[in-house]
């Protein structure tokens, strides 16, 4: 696979991603916003981060797989998390110990005020690579 993962020894050491991930010669793959729903389209983990943030890396994996793709091909995340700044690291901890996370794609994590679904604390979304 042609997708390389750097970490700069000039910045300041990243917590489980990775500064920068290329991927020449690959065929792109951008999924919708992972949200916390089952295939009922009911919310999952009510008032709860990290059981949403599960929810939607489970979501993420099935998305992916109708691409062709598995966690080793995601290069980039965007974390979506409502709620005080104290939650991010509850959820961030759920996605580095998942297998998209455990990928060390490059990512970006966001306090927001809110997102599209009543109840909604969680939605994340990727980028992966296909050589």
């Amino acid at each position: 696979m042609g997708i390389e993962r750097r970490v700069s020894e000039e910045l300041a050491p990243p917590p489980a991603y990775s500064h920068v991930v290329t991927a020449p010669g690959a065929t792109s793959v951008w999924t919708a916003g992972g949200v916390p729903l089952d295939a009922d389209g009911k919310l999952v983990g009510a008032g709860d981060h990290r059981a949403q943030a599960a929810q939607v890396l489970d979501n993420l994996l099935v998305a992916l797989r109708e691409a062709g793709a598995g966690p080793e091909h995601v290069v980039k995340t965007t974390v979506y998390v409502v709620g005080e700044q104290e939650v991010l690291p509850e959820v961030w901890e759920v996605v580095r110990e998942s297998p998209i996370g455990r990928a060390l794609p490059a990512s970006t994590l966001l306090g927001v005020a809110s997102l599209g679904y009543r109840g909604q604390l969680v939605e994340i979304e990727a980028v992966a690579a296909l050589d």
